[in-house]
């Protein structure tokens, strides 16, 4: 992979997600004069004995604290010199202290993510730490040395303090980390990748652990999954429309011009270059004929009678027409599958206004994190270049490491996940209930003999994640308990709110496959049943046509010859339209998830199938499919 440069002020989200997956990093040579500036003045400050915190003061609710000219302990009886100074003892002391999470260790990317962004903002040249704990950092990264960096425990506010010292405690040879494979001591680590122990010079220690690389890291991890995930939402909710043979009025481009959200306008357009070329969407209702169950007499031609249903509609008399008779001057008098109504529900109608209102919460979260990037996340802030008349003018105590902007953006897009699991949930369903889903069968199963469940227990599993999902949504960044004495009196909880978010980002996922699966059996059938209407139209006459009409007058009957001259209308209509089939990327999208799951024409085993579907979408298979289509 192409090296990463890191300067401080250009790292991209897209360098990031490529340094999580193993890319390499360099410091840029331009910038390491600044950071030296910087911990060269922090060395002159020492010297000259001047307060300054976290250098020459406790950490905290220590902060009043100034440590002495020599350690105190050393005439305690016995006592061993460390040797160490009590500046460098104050800095390894704030590492291995801290490095005090719990839980399951975090994956090794988002670690790599991490160490890259702590680089990357130390590289501003205002945090005093030295060029060669700089250097150390990157090479430990490069080496591919991963510190084991256990889930729970930051507050988001000093920072990820925990976490990035269990970053920071592997480069002074201590903790855990990942090596070639194998999880070993820190020092360990250290030594087979041929790398020395660094001992940390003033405010180092501060530096490596005082910012905000975890929560940001697991966020840009999880948008870059959640925007490939809102590109597989419009898709699955497209195939979800064919199968529907919705309406596509409500994605007009002049429609949505009159209320342009960002996000709602993309997802419109989205849904029209997906649905291109449909001839599913759109379709006169009278056309789309409702399932029957298949019959030994259902079809005349052994050809035919291979089909997995039987088809039908209602005829309209002329009794019931009164007052609607410039409707069916329009649209012929049977009623199939399609209901007669100018409007589909909202899981179809609503989907730019649902799914954009997601795609604006995810760019929100876009713009916070890709300024967060190239921030100075770290306390105190060191200006070695200001003119001033004293150190506290030129080493500034601020709030930069507080994670609530990151905390903020991050409970948006989590409330905002359950609302597209939810949306997509809702359309599955349709597609299952033969109450709602036009014509289809119950459950996407013929059951002629009824012992046959079909896609039925499939939803169960999306409403089960949806109410977990539901469940996880309440925003951590309320919930502030105060730390360190009270000196640290409002925090962020930013870190849980980043990880809960890219958890759920993969449950998303999850449902995102489930309806993907469904709908593309629903799509089977509705292409299926509409083409054996034309193929029927096609190759028989008017009575042949008739006999899959229910409502019809008998022979003999006044109305008889009208009936049979409005069928044979119909039979044209059908025996003269093209082939029904979806929209290109629709259709790509389809065939890729046909490639590796079967139509299901009977009962069988869908634990692998489910399995498969959740897979296509994680590894980005359908997706990518469709792309290449478009």
């Amino acid at each position: 992979m192409k090296l990463i440069r890191l300067d401080g002020q250009s790292l991209t989200r897209a360098q990031l997600v490529a340094v999580a997956h193993g890319a390499q990093v360099e410091l840029a040579a331009e910038q390491l004069p600044a950071v030296a500036r910087a911990a060269d003045f922090l060395a002159e400050q020492v010297r000259r004995e001047e307060p300054i915190y976290g250098v020459s003061t406790g950490f905290g609710s220590n902060a009043d604290r100034l440590l002495g000219a020599h350690h105190l302990r050393d005439q305690l009886p016995g006592a061993k010199p460390s040797g160490e100074t009590l500046h460098q003892e104050l800095q390894r002391n704030l590492i291995v202290t801290h490095a005090v999470c719990v839980g399951d260790a975090f994956a090794p990317g988002i670690v790599r993510a991490m160490l890259c962004i702590r680089i990357n903002t130390l590289m501003r040249g205002h945090s005093g730490i030295r060029v060669q704990t700089l250097q150390a950092l990157a090479a430990m990264l490069n080496a591919g040395i991963v510190p084991v960096v256990p889930q729970l425990g930051s507050v988001g506010a000093s920072g990820d303090l925990a976490p990035l010292s269990h970053l920071a405690i592997v480069l002074l040879g201590g903790g855990e980390a990942f090596y070639q494979g194998e999880r070993l001591d820190g020092g360990e680590a250290l030594q087979r990748a041929g790398l020395a122990p660094v001992t940390l010079s003033y405010k180092e220690g501060l530096a490596l652990n005082n910012g905000t690389a975890q929560m940001l890291a697991c966020g840009v991890l999880a948008l870059s999954k959640l925007e490939n995930l809102l590109d597989t939402a419009d898709l699955a909710a497209a195939m979800t429309i064919d199968a529907f043979a919705g309406r596509l009025g409500a994605f007009a481009e002049e429609v949505h011009a009159l209320r342009p959200h960002p996000g709602q306008v993309q997802v419109a357009a989205n849904l029209r270059r997906l649905l291109h070329g449909s001839t599913l969407s759109d379709i006169p209702y009278h056309l789309v004929p409702r399932f029957r169950a298949w019959q030994p007499h259902s079809w005349a031609t052994p050809e035919a009678q291979a089909l997995r249903f039987d088809i039908g509609w209602d005829w309209v008399p002329f009794s019931q027409r009164h007052g609607r008779e410039k409707f069916y001057t329009r649209f012929r008098p049977f009623r199939g599958g399609k209901k007669h109504q100018p409007q589909d529900s909202y899981s179809l109608r609503c989907i730019p206004q649902v799914h954009g209102a997601v795609r604006d919460a995810v760019a929100q979260a876009a713009r916070v994190f890709e300024i967060e990037l190239n921030a100075l996340t770290d306390n105190p802030i060191v200006f070695p270049d200001a003119k001033a008349e004293h150190v506290e003018q030129q080493v500034i105590s601020a709030g930069h490491f507080h994670g609530m902007p990151l905390a903020l953006a991050m409970s948006y897009v989590k409330a905002a996940i359950p609302v597209l699991a939810s949306i997509s949930e809702r359309r599955l369903n349709k597609l299952l209930d033969p109450a709602t889903n036009d014509g289809l069968p119950a459950f996407l199963i013929g059951n002629e003999d009824s012992t046959e469940s079909g896609h039925m227990i499939v939803q169960y599993t999306a409403a089960a994640i949806v109410n977990d999902l539901a469940s996880r949504a309440m925003p951590a960044s309320v919930y502030s308990i105060p730390t360190s004495a009270n000196a640290e009196d409002h925090v962020s909880m930013g870190a849980n709110e980043a990880r809960h978010v890219l958890a759920m980002a993969d449950d998303l996922g999850k449902v995102l496959g489930l309806e993907l699966y469904t709908a593309a059996q629903a799509l089977d059938l509705r292409r299926d049943m509409i083409n054996a209407a034309r193929n029927l139209a096609d190759a028989a006459d008017a009575a042949a046509l008739a006999a899959k009409v229910q409502g019809g007058p008998a022979a003999g009957d006044g109305e008889h010859a009208a009936f049979l001259a409005e069928v044979e209308a119909l039979r044209v209509e059908l025996a003269t339209a093209d082939e029904f089939h979806p929209g290109r990327a629709v259709a790509a999208a389809h065939a890729a998830i046909r490639a590796q799951i079967p139509f299901l024409d009977r009962d069988r085993a869908l634990d692998g199938e489910v399995a498969t579907a959740v897979r296509l979408v994680r590894d980005g298979t359908v997706l990518s499919a469709v792309r290449a289509s478009m």
